[in-house]
C-alpha cells in the first residue's frame, strides 16, 4: 500500500497559487537539473496564463520521503463553481493561500465554504511576506474568524498556519525567519492532511472530471472511493438518472508528476483515469456488475446568467475565422458541455441561435474567448440574468460585492452601486484605503467594472460573488448614451472622424473597415446617431493658408471582450472573430430600426 496525500489548492485569484505550485513540482524534483523550465507551469493554456486566473482544474503529483503528494488546483473564481466542487470531492485536505497584505477574499471564501462543507482539514499559507505593509498576524485572524463564520469545525479551526513568500521560494514556521526552501511545507502537509481511508469492499468511483485524447477519446478521471478498480475488467457504470449499463475498463492510469503512468489497478484513495468507457458524465459512478452501489452524484450551482450564440451573419463573415456555419458552432457548444458543468444549452426557435446559461459574464467570455482562438466566428447578445418564479413572485440572483478603494473617492462609488439597487453592508478603513461590502442584484453588476474604475482612477479592486435567489429589485437604469453607427459601408477616413469628434468618442481607428450598421462609436447625448465615417476630403485646385490643417484624433476606445459584453444594448450583438471584435446593431439598415421601434 502506498503512501498519499490528496490536497487541493485554494486561493483568490493572484494570491500566488500557481506559483507556489510551481516551486511545490520544482522541490519534488519534477524536472532535471539541466531541464528548462517556464512558470506558471500549471496554467498551460494561453488564456489562463494572459489573464493570470486558473481556469481548468489539473492534477499533478510530487513525490517527497517516499509518500505521493496529489496536488489538485483549482480556480479560484466564483464563475468556475462547476470546477470546484467537483475538484473537492477527490481531497483530503487543502492548503488555503491568502495574501499577506490583502487577507481572505470574496471568491476565497466561495471556495473555502465548499471545502469545509465537504469536511477537508485546512493548512492556511500566508503568502508574499515580502511584501511591504504586509500583515501576517492580522490576516491569520481574520481567516479564522471567516473559518469561524462558515461553520467549521473545532478540529477545522485548530489549523496550522505556514508563512512564506513562493515567489522567492521559502516557507517557514515563523515569517520573520526565512528558511530558503520550501520543504517545511511539504512536512507539514504529511504531518496534518490525513492519508485517505482505505475502504475494503466492492468498488467505487465517482467520475468528477473529464480528460480527452484524440487518440483514445475521453478519458474519466476520479477518485477511488471503496475497492479496487483492475484493468480490462467488467464493471457497470450508474448514471445520474438511476439507469446502470455495462463498460470495460481497458486501461488504468495513476497521475505522476505532470503526466501519466499506466497501472494494472487502483485501490481506494487513489486519483486515476480510466481509459476506454464510453458515455459517461461527470457526477455518474463506476460500481461492481453484480452489486452496484453508485456514489451520491455532485450537486452543482445554478446558472445566473443567459446569453444568445448566434452565426457571425454581418457583411464580413467568413474573413477571418475556419469555422462558420450553425453546425460548427452547435457540435463546439455540445462538446463543451460534456466537461463544462455549469453550462446550459437551450435551443432556440430558430436553428442558427441557442440561448447558452452560465454562472457569469467572466464563465460565458472564457467560454466565447476560447472558441474565438480555435478558429469560431459567433455573434452574441446581451447578458440576461436569469429569473424565477417563487411563491408566484419575481426571484433574481443577489451577489454580494467587496470594494477596496482610496477613500476620496468612496462617497462616487457608494451612490453609483446604490442607484444600480446595491445595499451598503458594511465600510471600514484599512489604512488610507476603504474596504466597502454590499447586496446587489447580478443586473446591476453587468457594466459596473470600467464606471468604478474610472471614477476611482483605475484604483478600485472589485469582487463580488454569488449569494441567492432574492425578489426583484425594480428596474435599473441602463447606459444612457447612444451609439454612433457606420450609415455606409467602406473605409474609415481620419477627415471624417476629425469632424465627428465633437459628437461622441470612437471605437475605430482611421483606415479600419466598417459596413453599414456597425457601432463606430459612444453619441454624447442619448438617442442613437448615424453618421458617414467613410467620407473622404475632396481636392480642389485652390490652396489657401490655414485650411489643409491635420486631423488631430484621440485615440480609439478599445474594449475587452467583457467589457463589449457588458457595455451593448439590447438591440446590439457583439461579433467575434479570431482576429476582430466589432460592436453592431442586430438590425443593420436604419429604414429597419426605425420601423421597429415604431412597432416596439
Amino acid at each position: 500500500m502506498q503512501n498519499i496525500r490528496n490536497i487541493a489548492i485554494i486561493a483568490h485569484v493572484d494570491h500566488g497559487k500557481t506559483t507556489l505550485v510551481d516551486k511545490m513540482l520544482m522541490a519534488g524534483h519534477l524536472f532535471r537539473d539541466n531541464q528548462q523550465t517556464e512558470d506558471l507551469i500549471l496554467d498551460n493554456n494561453d488564456l489562463e496564463r494572459e489573464r493570470g486566473i486558473t481556469i481548468l482544474s489539473k492534477n499533478v503529483s510530487i513525490r517527497y520521503n517516499d509518500v505521493k503528494i496529489n496536488i489538485i488546483d483549482t480556480p479560484g473564481h466564483a464563475d468556475f463553481g462547476g470546477e470546484v466542487e467537483r475538484v473537492l470531492n477527490m481531497a483530503d485536505g487543502c492548503l488555503l493561500v491568502v495574501d499577506a497584505f490583502e487577507g481572505p477574499m470574496p471568491q476565497t471564501r466561495f471556495v473555502l465554504q465548499k471545502a469545509l462543507e465537504i469536511g477537508l482539514k485546512p493548512i492556511l499559507v500566508i503568502n508574499k511576506v515580502d511584501k511591504p505593509n504586509c500583515r501576517p498576524e492580522e490576516v491569520q485572524e481574520n481567516v479564522f474568524d471567516l473559518m469561524f463564520s462558515l461553520d467549521a469545525t473545532e478540529e477545522q479551526l485548530d489549523f496550522p498556519t505556514i508563512y512564506g513568500s513562493a515567489k522567492q521560494g521559502w516557507m517557514s514556521d515563523d515569517w520573520k525567519k526565512p528558511s530558503g526552501t520550501i520543504i517545511p511545507l511539504l512536512d507539514a502537509i504529511i504531518k496534518y492532511i490525513p492519508a485517505p481511508k482505505v475502504l475494503e469492499g466492492t468498488p467505487q468511483m465517482l467520475i468528477t472530471s473529464l480528460d480527452f485524447s484524440n487518440y483514445v477519446g475521453r478519458i474519466a478521471v476520479g477518485r477511488v472511493h471503496r475497492g479496487s478498480i483492475t484493468s480490462n475488467k467488467d464493471y457497470a457504470l450508474s448514471k445520474r438518472d438511476g439507469s446502470i449499463k455495462k463498460i470495460r475498463i481497458k486501461e488504468v492510469n495513476l497521475f505522476e508528476g505532470l503526466g501519466r503512468v499506466k497501472v494494472d489497478e487502483a485501490t481506494s484513495g487513489d486519483i486515476c483515469a480510466l481509459i476506454g468507457i464510453e458515455g459517461f458524465d461527470i457526477g455518474d459512478s463506476i460500481t461492481d456488475l453484480e452489486k452496484p452501489e453508485p456514489l451520491d452524484p455532485i450537486a452543482i450551482d445554478e446558472p445566473t446568467m443567459s446569453m444568445l450564440f448566434t452565426i457571425n451573419n454581418s457583411p464580413f463573415f467568413g474573413q477571418d475565422g475556419k469555422y462558420v456555419t450553425s453546425r460548427h458552432i452547435y457540435e463546439r457548444l455540445m462538446r463543451e458541455l460534456d466537461k463544462n458543468l455549469a453550462l446550459r444549452v437551450e435551443e432556440t426557435g430558430s436553428a442558427d441561435s441557442w440561448i447558452v446559461f452560465g454562472r457569469g459574464v467572466l464563465h460565458l467570455s472564457v467560454l466565447i474567448e476560447t472558441m474565438r482562438r480555435e478558429g469560431y466566428e459567433l455573434q452574441v447578445g446581451q447578458p440576461q440574468v436569469i429569473i424565477k418564479e417563487i411563491g408566484g413572485e419575481k426571484h433574481e440572483p443577489m451577489e454580494q460585492l467587496t470594494v477596496n478603494l482610496p477613500e476620496e473617492s468612496a462617497s462616487k462609488i457608494i451612490d453609483i452601486i446604490t442607484r444600480r439597487k446595491g445595499e451598503l453592508l458594511t465600510m471600514e478603513n484599512k489604512g488610507d484605503r476603504m474596504h466597502m461590502e454590499f447586496v446587489i442584484p447580478s443586473r446591476g453588476i453587468i457594466g459596473l467594472n470600467n464606471t468604478v474604475l474610472t471614477l476611482s482612477a483605475g484604483e478600485a479592486i472589485m469582487a463580488h460573488r454569488f449569494l441567492e435567489f432574492r425578489p426583484w429589485k425594480g428596474n435599473i437604469e441602463k447606459r444612457q448614451n447612444g451609439s454612433i453607427i457606420a450609415g455606409e459601408s467602406g473605409n474609415a477616413y481620419a477627415y471624417a472622424l476629425d469632424k465627428l469628434q465633437d459628437r461622441g468618442r470612437f471605437f475605430i481607428e482611421p483606415q479600419t473597415d466598417v459596413y453599414e450598421g456597425q457601432v463606430v462609436g459612444e453619441h454624447n447625448k442619448e438617442g442613437d446617431l448615424v453618421v458617414n465615417v467613410t467620407k473622404s476630403k475632396k481636392l480642389t485646385n485652390v490652396r489657401a493658408s490655414g485650411s489643409d490643417d491635420k486631423a488631430q484624433l484621440a485615440p480609439p476606445i478599445v474594449f475587452s471582450l467583457e467589457e463589449a459584453l457588458e457595455y451593448i444594448k439590447e438591440d446590439e450583438y457583439v461579433e467575434v472573430t479570431p482576429k476582430h471584435m466589432r460592436i453592431r446593431k442586430i438590425l443593420l439598415d436604419d429604414n429597419d430600426r426605425k420601423r421597429a421601434a415604431k412597432k416596439g
